[in-house]
């Protein structure tokens, strides 16, 4: 008798959040070691993904068998990446949350980078959601988090790019051949045209100068990450380590005024972006929702409409 024939390993995608995120198809084959492909709205086709960011939440659930699962959040300049971390997992991987949920709780600030497998779950309602089932991982310096943002940017960009030339093309694979689209493309720009349709290319954009802006320290950040915990990470690429220590001196306000002047265009910067770019920037939330109020209390922002914030002149 054969032996069962082993789907070979995927490539991993350097992928933003809000990529991701937006992803509401996935294709997965009958058989028994078919890989699950999540397919972006850019026509990423998607089974295994390289993530960064700041590690906003990691907490134990106790399953109905008596079981711990550790759910997390992981932030990048575009948004969340959740993730959970089970008995499933690499033992080291389930040894390093653990880890990691200690130091949460002690209040230290930690960026992370992670290479994990693509997840979807569709509910009664039909509500799709995505998520990530970590295969290892690593706490990075601020160095290597910026590699990772101008890879991941890059990538986006590139997919844009090839999203606009497939719009204009008849929708078959020779088409696409011939006009020069990647082999590794093609599937997915045309399960993503049939199931998306038209889509907004404007938010990605705005989600690569984001990410841009921290990667080329146009931000100031609170965060220096602690030396990574592990040696390696499955990402082709050593893990580089800063000399310095502890979180620098920042002034918050100016960081939240400065993200208000880059991100208005025209119409304001709603709250939920303000506090999503300053967090991945490494600063607190809450702190964060109270420097916005401090600066409309002494006229410095105001509210042009509920929820978005103008510098006055």
């Amino acid at each position: 008798m054969q032996p069962a024939r082993r789907a070979r390993r995927q490539p991993a995608w350097h992928m933003l959040a809000s990529e991701f995120g937006d992803s509401t198809l996935h294709q997965q084959g009958s058989g028994e070691f078919d890989p699950l492909f999540v397919i972006s709205k850019l026509g990423a086709k998607v089974n295994r993904i390289i993530v960064a960011g700041l590690l906003e939440r990691l907490e134990p659930r106790e399953t109905a068998n008596g079981a711990t699962i550790w759910q997390g959040q992981l932030r990048d300049p575009s948004g969340l990446h959740y993730f959970s971390v089970g008995d499933y997992a690499p033992e080291s991987m389930r040894e390093l949350t653990v880890q990691l949920s200690s130091r949460i709780d002690d209040g230290e600030t930690i960026m992370l980078i992670m290479t994990a497998k693509a997840r979807y779950y569709q509910n009664e309602e039909g509500a799709v959601y995505t998520s990530l089932r970590p295969e290892e991982a690593a706490v990075i310096t601020r160095s290597t988090y910026r590699e990772w943002l101008v890879k991941a940017a890059d990538g986006m960009l590139q997919r844009i790019s090839l999203h606009e030339k497939a719009s204009s093309l008849e929708k078959n694979t020779d088409s696409f051949i011939g006009a020069g689209i990647q082999e590794n493309m093609i599937e997915g720009l045309l399960l993503a045209n049939e199931h998306y349709g038209e889509i907004d290319l404007e938010s990605y954009r705005l989600s690569i100068m984001q990410t841009l802006d921290i990667a080329e320290d146009k931000m100031p950040s609170a965060v220096t990450p602690t030396p990574p915990s592990q040696s390696s990470l499955d990402i082709g690429e050593e893990q580089d380590v800063d000399s310095s220590n502890g979180s620098e001196e920042v002034d918050l306000k100016g960081v939240m005024l400065d993200l208000i002047q880059r991100l208005d265009q025209g119409e304001g910067v709603d709250f939920d972006t303000l506090l999503s770019n300053a967090a991945a920037r490494g600063h607190d939330r809450d702190n964060a929702e109270s420097c916005l109020d401090d600066l409309s209390e002494d006229g410095t922002i105001h509210e042009p409409r509920f929820g978005w914030f103008k510098i006055t002149v």
